[in-house]
């Protein structure tokens, strides 16, 4: 273990051995953390299903009780006529799957850290760096004025060092400025030590931002792939997909100030020219608007 992360903060799973050899040019770490944004539950959908589809091994844990707060994130109870039969905590770790072609894949999913962010991110290293990852994916997603008839875009988030990647999804363009969650921290500090990082986020239509909306999960494990060369299934979420859409048409089709929404959304996004939000110039909202519409989505307020 390198002398930067504390020994106490995380341990290795029984039997578990470094490094398995797949003859991939190294293991790629998918991070998903709960709490911060995620419209339409995509993220979490999108690690739900790849681990699902996988034989999947627990490589490390972190120590909840230095990391996350137990009064904001209680344990859950599961009580049987009256009797208390299993209380489920909340749990913070690393675990690994494969991917079509055998490659290793590692997944660090749980809640995002309450207490020591710094040290979080030292421990973070560490595994990446005992772990041979050779590039680090954080997914996640947040609501935008996008209508749920035209194809989910994603938008990425790099440290400067990763510069080159976001080149192959689009970002966000000009400046602005939101709340961080645990994943920007880790993006900056991965790029430090020089580990290719990515973030991965699906913009979400701000009308269905608050139930799941399994095309952007889609969208998500689509652009993990094309970011790292992966082979992962997403038929099931595409399927899926399909099927929430007909429902949302149903509801749509049934008022007509929705419909006409809906409408000028599919007007702006047709005629975009490369903006993140499918809008025209004058229309994309601005930092202060998008930070703002980001705190009330969190906050449980809706779009």
């Amino acid at each position: 273990m390198t002398d930067r992360a504390d020994p106490t903060l995380y341990r290795f799973s029984p039997g578990w051995s470094d490094r398995p050899a797949d003859g991939s040019d190294g293991p790629v770490l998918v991070v998903a953390l709960e709490g911060w944004v995620d419209a339409g539950l995509a993220a979490s959908s999108a690690v739900t299903e790849l681990l699902s589809a996988s034989t999947i091994t627990d490589v490390a844990e972190f120590d909840p009780e230095t990391l996350i707060d137990q009064r904001a994130r209680r344990p859950v109870a599961r009580l049987v006529n009256g009797v208390t039969a299993e209380l489920t905590w909340p749990s913070l770790r690393v675990q690994a799957g494969r991917d079509g072609t055998g490659a290793t894949v590692y997944y660090l999913t749980g809640p995002e850290p309450d207490f020591r962010w710094r040290s979080f991110l030292e421990a973070v290293l560490d595994l990446v760096e005992r772990l041979g990852v050779r590039m680090v994916v954080g997914l996640g997603a947040f609501p935008a004025p996008a209508p749920h008839t035209r194809p989910v875009r994603l938008a990425s988030t790099v440290p400067p060092q990763s510069a080159g990647l976001a080149a192959r999804i689009g970002f966000v363009q000009g400046t602005i400025e939101v709340p961080a969650g645990i994943q920007a921290a880790l993006e900056m500090a991965l790029g430090e030590v020089g580990i290719p990082v990515i973030g991965l986020w699906a913009r979400v239509p701000h009308y269905v931002a608050a139930i799941p909306f399994p095309e952007a999960s889609a969208a998500l494990v689509d652009g993990l792939c094309a970011v790292t060369g992966l082979v992962l299934d997403s038929s099931t979420l595409h399927a899926a997909a399909e099927a929430s859409r007909r429902q949302v048409d149903e509801l749509i089709a049934g008022n007509p100030e929705h419909g006409e929404m809906v409408r000028r959304l599919e007007s702006s996004i047709d005629s975009e020219e490369g903006n993140l939000f499918g809008l025209p110039e004058d229309d994309v909202p601005s930092g202060d608007e998008i930070a703002a519409e980001l705190e009330r989505f969190l906050r449980g307020e809706g779009p």
